[in-house]
């Protein structure tokens, strides 16, 4: 009981919700261990905190030996799915794809031992269904069926077009379970209509139907969306500790929970006693501060999280400008208008993203330091010398040599 009761941890759907149970009890009679499916498009070439509450869950199952198959969309990802959008997503080309699914592939290594999983891509087996196996598969599935996902149902009312691929998208990740014959598909709450799909189609086959574990949706950066590269609301895995801690640290305090609950390694006691000490008034900060060192520990090390820790004080608690870690910029490399360049010009090379508008704000504001000097004049000549240090806002220090 308490192994279920630990791999339940966090799951926020099971389908049927005594699935899990009974699928340990029915392979546990035949002898053998389950086989998980997670699946995924390689649509993003990076991996974020949001895949991982799912990559977590299935570390889990790995560690009590459970046989993992992660099933590549190279197939689907040129398609394109739809979930949880209210228009089409761009499919992909196949160079796309294959770089994609061979960075995922490699990210998934922070979480999971790869070495110990399958790695399959659904073009193997939908890339030699015959037109008319297509038609038969297709068969299987009602239009009233596909129309019960939500944005399919959303898009209908609102009569916004729904392309046939699109309906067919569902079907062809279902017969993926088939063809694994999985016991469990892991995936995210946006996924359940997909893998529930699996389900229908198992049995269509006259299979033993998978059950379907739905992990929360972790929310991003701004505590509103679902953490997505698409809205740059992200924790990459492949971070820098610096980021990562600064990142962490930029979550709206009413987000600290759920960050808790789903991005550390904390044990469930210790959970509750950081749950209990916010309760009682900690300053919030404080436990940002345990989450970040956490998050930076699982993928890159303890002696990193301690390192970005400083850093962040440093750079954005310390008052003292010469605390600060400056970014070295080469003279040669900017542009100059002969010897001179303005203030402006500067920091739009130095913070080249920014707009001219938004540095000009920055300037006049007071935000931006000469050799720790407030300078408020945007069109101030500057003859750019060696060992010139600029601030620009809190977070961007540069050293000219």
């Amino acid at each position: 009981m308490e192994t279920i009761k630990h791999l339940q941890e966090n799951v926020e759907i099971t389908l049927p919700e005594n699935g899990l149970e009974e699928k340990l009890a029915h392979t546990q009679r035949q002898n053998r261990k389950l086989i998980i499916k997670l699946g995924f498009d390689p649509t993003a070439p990076d991996l974020h905190l949001g895949h991982a509450v799912v990559l977590k869950k299935i570390k889990q199952f790995q560690e009590l030996e459970h046989k993992i198959v992660i099933v590549v969309g190279s197939f689907t990802a040129q398609i394109g799915d739809p979930t949880g959008k209210n228009k089409s997503r761009k499919p992909l080309n196949a160079a796309e794809v294959q770089h994609n699914a061979q960075t995922y592939i490699n990210q998934l290594s922070k979480v999971i031992d790869v070495s110990q999983a399958q790695i399959v891509f659904n073009s193997n087996w939908l890339d030699q269904l015959p037109f008319s196996a297509i038609i038969q598969l297709l068969s299987k599935v009602t239009v009233a069926q596909l129309l019960q996902r939500n944005d399919f149902n959303k898009r209908l009312k609102e009569n916004t077009p729904i392309a046939i691929h699109e309906l067919v998208y569902p079907i062809l990740q279902g017969f993926d379970s088939v063809q694994i014959n999985c016991d469990i598909e892991m995936g995210g709450t946006d996924q359940l209509f997909n893998c529930a799909m699996g389900r229908h189609l198992m049995e269509a086959h006259d299979l033993s139907p998978q059950i379907v574990m739905c992990m929360p949706l972790l929310k991003g950066l701004d505590g509103k969306e679902k953490m997505s590269k698409s809205l740059n609301n992200t924790i990459g895995l492949t971070d820098t500790p610096n980021d990562m801690f600064g990142k962490t640290m930029s979550i709206p305090d009413d987000l600290i929970l759920e960050f808790l609950e789903l991005t550390t390694d904390f044990s469930s006691t210790q959970k509750k006693e950081f749950k209990s000490c916010l309760e009682k008034g900690e300053n919030p900060m404080n436990l940002k501060k345990v989450i970040a060192k956490n998050i930076i520990t699982q993928y890159h090390s303890a002696e990193e999280a301690e390192q970005a820790e400083s850093f962040f004080k440093n750079q954005f608690q310390s008052q003292r400008f010469e605390d600060k870690s400056f970014v070295s910029v080469n003279i040669s490399s900017l542009q100059t208008e002969g010897e001179t360049l303005s203030l402006l010009q500067l920091c739009h090379q130095l913070r080249g993203k920014v707009t001219k508008s938004e540095i000009r704000r920055l300037i006049e504001s007071g935000a931006v330091r000469i050799n720790n000097i407030k300078t408020t004049d945007p069109y101030l000549l500057l003859f750019p010398t060696n060992h010139t240090k600029i601030q620009i806002g809190k977070r961007d220090c540069y050293e000219l040599v």
